[in-house]
Formats: structure tokens, C-alpha cells, sequence
């Protein structure tokens, strides 16, 4: 007679009796692109997580892009991933952040519906062909020969692979704090991974300890807003995707602002000595630029007070995400402090904030491809690497998912330069320079903003997404449409001639320097205080407009294109000199020892990080541009 546990043994032996191309670990923004990524250039992949109720899940705040991280959004949409798209299908505020500044700086934002966010993108996860989903822990992975061959879960399931991603988030041996209790997990009401860490280390692999916080989430019911500041989203709303298939928002939800009050950071400090952060419980770096609400009133004591957004969840549901209080206080404390806060004073809390510490590997371990160095076909991304944010762990997940498929396919690997995207400015960073405290990207990172703009990312990526397989030819064509009729009409400004007594009035409402005769109108509009509503004065260019049918995003390309042209020339023409060091590659397992007139440190740094060119070498903290020519001279350049 057979018993059930060996037949049930025997079912799950057979589960998986194939071969994966691609097994992404973690189903979080990072895993989810990768995912997409890997099964739509045609890999067989599976996605296992631990819940797959919590696909894409939203861990902190309910929004989307902001400074730098909405010109990655837009970079992931150029290239074929998920992100813009589900950002749109999910949105309920719309932002254009930074408006008053130059191209470079705008930013996009939206404000999401977090349970219709991680909706869209389970539909689009399982509407696309060649990927399989399971729910459980993966608790180590099969390694032979130096080079990853699978994973098995904490059911003792093996499942062979011929390459892995992993995505772990904050789960690798997580621990939630909250005053002086703290148990283990990854997430609120969800379980720490474990086992992964252990095993990378006995395989070589160095990891460390961060740490990332969240605030409470309350009943927007129990709220006053009419005390509050309303925040609405933009009146002309714009959106992330490039493509037609999503909207522009019809309708907005506003956010609200209030403010903190001495007697808050009083009841705050009252429950210092039981913070986890002062205590001395938790050990680990935290996020420099989103700091918890303690941090912030201890570090600047002499502000009397910070703001706070209060965000909704989403159209329908009445949970409210305080955005500024990140805490990890006592929740007596976090609940007493809020109820003193300008329209909380009868304040209800769905449930209190925490801090987590979790496990991370610096990424200096990693190869442009976010392959490991150690380990061959074995692939991080997210928060494994030390970065915060869901922006920046998508396309770390992207970049991951692409490349793993593209290793098991045989094909040439895929990396972005510095000034192709902002993905390649975070990656480079990342593997060359590493980082001990959770990364974020901000515009400052990257030293060529002025090309790296949200408006063109499109023009940019597109067709490397059409060439990986990822774009499809549709969206190609709709780049090249819109960018051709933007060529097209800065060439109209070109040459288009404006008499004096059309552009004066103009002119003298703006205050501008009137022409005393006929000239380009060109050189009209590049004028800083004119804008594109002031040239549609002119008869000629609203007939243009009009005639050619250009919708809004032309017009903005085309404002771009003559007000920053001179800026935009002199950054590319910067960049191209510098890339040329690119191509000065650096033979792998190059001994630096022997170059004795190198600093030690420099020898040190580069013999570590193995840099795969000169320009990257350049970009290691602690090699001076001294060490640099030495190299170039002993490489007989």
C-alpha cells in the first residue's frame, strides 16, 4: 500500500523536471522586472516568492518617481519594462516636480493606488508567455564548479537553472524594530528569508548589515484636513509611459500638508531612551536622505518643526501614509507625538512604524551586468546591493533580468555608459564606487544631466530596448515619429523670419530686448524669458502647429531642442571626450602589483574592484588621476 506522503513526495519531484533559463528570487520591483524582462527576450523563467499575494507590493510609500527616480521610471518604460506602464494604470496625483528649474531637473511623480499597483502588475506578469510562478522561500542556491546551477527551497525542493536572480529586498535575515520589541521579518506580517546569506558567505561573498525605516499608516477618517494645507496634482497632468496605451489622469486625489510643533519633538524625545536608534539596538546604516522622524529632531534640534505629507493609499480606501514621520519609536510614543500634530489630534492608527535591518552585499562584488564576480550566472538586484528606493530597484532588476537572459542566449551583454541613462550612472556607481550606506539617486549623481533628461529617455534607450527585444517595433516607430516632427520644427525656427513690429509687442510685454530688424526666429525663442507661449503669438508658428497636428509632447521636445541647444552641445561633446577612455579596456586579472610607481592604495582599490576599462578605473575612490596615467603609460598609452 502506498502512503500519501509518497505519493505527494513523488508529485513534487516532478514539478519542475525542466531546466529554467532564469530563476528570479523575489517577486519586489526588482524581481518583477527582471522577471518580465528575462521571459519577454524569450527565456524560460520562474518567479519564486515567498507570498505571492504581495507581488510588486508597495513596503513604504504609495508613489512612484520624484527627483532622479522619475527619469528612471521613464528609462525603464524606454526600454521595454513594466514600471511607467503600471505607474499610470495605478495613478491618482500627478506631478511634474522642479518645473521652475531647466530641463534637466523636471522630474515626473504619481501618487499611487498601492493595491491597484501591485494588481496591474500581477495581470501583466501572468499575461506574459514563458514565465511560471511559485510561492515559497528559496533557502540556498545550487552552486557547481563556481557557477550557479539552481536553487532549492525550504520544502527541500531543488529546481535546476541556468542562471538566478536575486532580489531578496529587506528579507535576508530581517529584523523589525519597534521601540525596544523586534522580531524577525522581512516586512510587516511577513516572515525573514534565510539560509541565502549564510551560504554566500561561506562561498567568498562579503555582506554587511543596513537598515531602512517606515511610518505609520493611520485612518484618513480620524484626520481634520481642513487644518491642513491641500496639495492638488498638476492641472495639465502628464504620465510615465511613452506609449499610447495609457492615459493622462482625468481626475486627481490631493495629498495634504501639516507640520511637527516643538511639543511634538518634545513627546518624540520622550521616548528616546527606548529607540532602537539611541539604544544602541540597532547597529546599521539607515538612509542618509530619508531620515526617521528622531533622527531629524536630534540632528536639527534648532528647527522647530518639519513637514509631513499625508499621502492617500489609494481612490477608495481611507488608509493614509504620513509621509516625514519614519519612526521606529515606541508606538505609545509614535501615537502620542501624532495626536499633537496640526489635524491628528483624534488620530487612529491602522498600524505603527518600524525600522528594519536586513542583510546586503556591497556591490563592488558585481560586474557592469550586476553578474557576480564570484559566482558565474548568479545575478543582484534591489536591495541585496545597497540601494533604497522602488525606482532604483527596478531597473537594477531590469538590467539584471536582461542580462541573465542574454548570458543563458549566448548573446553580447547589455551595460549603459554614464551618459546614456541614469541606470548606468546608478549601476556604475554602485560597482565601482560601492556604498556603506543605502544608495539614492539623486540629478546631482549624474554629470550629465543636461542629456540624461526625462523628455528624451525614449530617443535615448528605445531603440537599444528594440534591439534587445523588449520594445516592440510599434514603439519604435512612435520615437522616431516624434522626434523626427521635433527636428522638424526647430528647423522651422531656423528659418522662419520675424519682422520687427510682429515680435516687438511680444517682446515688450516680457520685458525682453527689442530686434530693430528682420532675424531668425530662432534666436528669438532661445532668449531666457521667452517661452513657447510666447512665440505661438506669432500667426506662423500656431498655423504650423495646427497644420502638423503636434500634440504636447513634440512642442515641449522641440522648446528643449532651442532654448538648451548651446548647453546641450557642449555636454555631449564633454562626454564623447571622456568616453573615450571607455574604450581603453583593462585585460581581466590584470596584475597591479607590478606597477610600483602606483600609489598602494590605488593598486589595492583596483586590484579589489577589477575595473574592465580606464575610465571606470578612474571613477574608483582613491585613484588619482596621477595613478591613472601611470596605468596609461604602463598600458603603452
Amino acid at each position: 500500500m502506498f502512503h500519501v506522503e509518497h505519493l505527494n513526495l513523488n508529485y513534487i519531484s516532478t514539478m519542475f523536471n525542466e531546466v529554467y533559463d532564469v530563476i528570479v528570487v523575489g517577486a519586489g520591483h526588482a524581481g518583477s522586472e527582471a522577471a518580465a524582462a528575462a521571459a519577454n527576450m524569450g527565456s524560460k523563467t520562474l518567479l519564486v516568492t515567498m507570498n505571492l499575494q504581495n507581488i510588486a507590493q508597495m513596503s513604504c510609500n504609495p508613489a512612484m518617481g520624484g527627483i532622479a527616480k522619475g527619469q528612471i521610471v521613464r528609462e525603464i518604460d524606454a526600454l521595454g519594462g513594466y514600471s511607467g506602464i503600471v505607474s499610470d494604470t495605478s495613478a491618482i496625483q500627478f506631478k511634474m516636480l522642479n518645473k521652475s528649474k531647466g530641463p534637466a531637473m523636471w522630474s515626473p511623480r504619481v501618487q499611487s493606488d498601492r493595491m491597484r499597483f501591485a494588481e496591474d502588475w500581477r495581470m501583466l506578469l501572468e499575461g506574459t508567455p514563458n514565465l511560471d510562478f511559485y510561492q515559497d522561500m528559496v533557502s540556498s542556491l545550487i552552486v557547481e564548479n563556481q557557477k550557479v546551477t539552481g536553487v532549492k527551497t525550504s520544502l527541500g525542493i531543488s529546481i535546476k537553472a541556468k542562471s538566478v536572480v536575486l532580489t531578496n529586498g529587506t528579507f535576508l535575515n530581517g529584523l523589525i524594530h519597534i521601540g525596544n520589541k523586534n522580531f524577525g521579518g522581512g516586512r510587516a506580517g511577513e516572515r525573514a528569508a534565510t539560509g541565502i546569506t549564510e551560504q554566500l558567505v561561506t562561498l567568498g561573498f562579503e555582506s554587511g548589515r543596513m537598515k531602512t525605516g517606515t511610518p505609520p499608516r493611520v485612518d484618513g477618517r480620524s484626520l481634520d484636513y481642513s487644518k491642513m494645507v491641500e496639495q492638488p496634482g498638476d492641472s495639465k497632468p502628464e504620465k510615465f509611459s511613452y506609449l499610447d496605451t495609457t492615459k493622462a489622469l482625468e481626475k486627481q486625489r490631493s495629498c495634504f500638508m501639516t507640520y511637527t510643533s516643538l511639543k511634538v519633538h518634545e513627546l518624540l524625545r520622550g521616548g528616546f531612551d527606548r529607540s532602537p536608534m539611541f539604544n544602541g539596538r540597532i547597529k546599521s546604516v539607515g538612509p542618509r536622505y530619508c531620515p526617521s522622524i528622531e533622527d531629524k529632531i536630534n540632528r536639527f534640534a534648532d528647527k522647530d518643526k518639519h513637514q509631513l505629507f499625508i499621502e492617500p493609499e489609494g481612490w477608495n480606501t481611507c488608509e493614509v501614509y504620513v509621509n516625514g514621520f519614519s519612526t521606529s519609536l515606541p508606538e505609545d510614543v509614535q501615537f502620542e507625538a501624532l495626536r499633537s500634530v496640526v489635524g491628528f489630534e483624534g488620530v487612529k492608527f491602522f498600524r505603527p512604524g518600524y525600522a528594519i535591518e536586513y542583510d546586503y552585499f556591497p556591490p563592488t562584488q558585481l560586474m557592469h551586468t550586476l553578474e557576480t564576480k564570484l559566482i558565474s550566472g548568479l545575478y543582484f538586484a534591489g536591495q541585496i546591493n545597497g540601494t533604497t528606493g522602488y525606482e532604483e530597484a527596478a531597473s537594477q532588476g531590469l538590467m539584471a533580468g536582461i542580462n541573465a537572459s542574454l548570458k543563458v542566449q549566448e548573446r553580447e551583454a547589455f551595460t549603459l555608459q554614464r551618459d546614456e541613462a541614469y541606470i548606468g550612472v546608478l549601476i556604475d556607481d554602485l560597482i565601482t564606487k560601492g556604498t556603506e550606506e543605502p544608495y539614492r539617486m539623486f540629478t546631482s549623481r549624474a554629470e550629465y544631466r543636461t542629456l540624461l533628461r526625462q523628455d528624451n529617455a525614449d530617443k535615448r534607450l528605445t531603440p537599444k530596448g528594440y534591439g534587445l527585444g523588449l520594445a516592440s517595433e510599434k514603439r519604435l516607430k512612435r520615437m522616431e515619429q516624434k522626434h523626427e516632427a521635433a527636428e522638424k520644427f526647430v528647423s522651422f525656427f531656423q528659418n522662419q523670419s520675424v519682422k520687427p513690429d510682429v515680435i516687438n509687442p511680444i517682446l515688450e510685454l516680457k520685458k525682453s530686448t527689442p530686434v530693430k530688424q528682420s532675424g531668425k526666429l530662432f534666436k528669438v525663442f532661445a532668449r531666457p524669458n521667452i517661452e513657447m507661449e510666447d512665440v505661438r503669438k506669432v500667426s506662423s508658428v500656431e498655423d504650423y502647429i495646427k497644420e502638423h497636428n503636434l500634440d504636447r509632447e513634440i512642442i515641449e521636445q522641440t522648446e528643449i531642442q532651442v532654448k538648451y541647444a548651446g548647453y546641450i552641445a557642449k555636454e555631449r561633446s564633454n562626454a564623447d571626450k571622456l568616453s573615450r577612455l571607455e574604450y581603453v579596456k583593462i585585460p581581466k586579472g590584470f596584475d597591479y602589483s607590478q606597477i610600483k610607481s602606483m600609489s598602494f592604495e590605488a593598486r589595492e582599490k583596483l586590484k579589489n574592484i577589477q575595473p574592465t576599462s580606464v575610465s571606470q578605473a578612474s571613477r574608483i575612490s582613491g585613484v588619482s588621476p596621477n595613478d591613472i596615467s601611470v596605468l596609461l603609460v604602463y598600458m603603452g598609452r
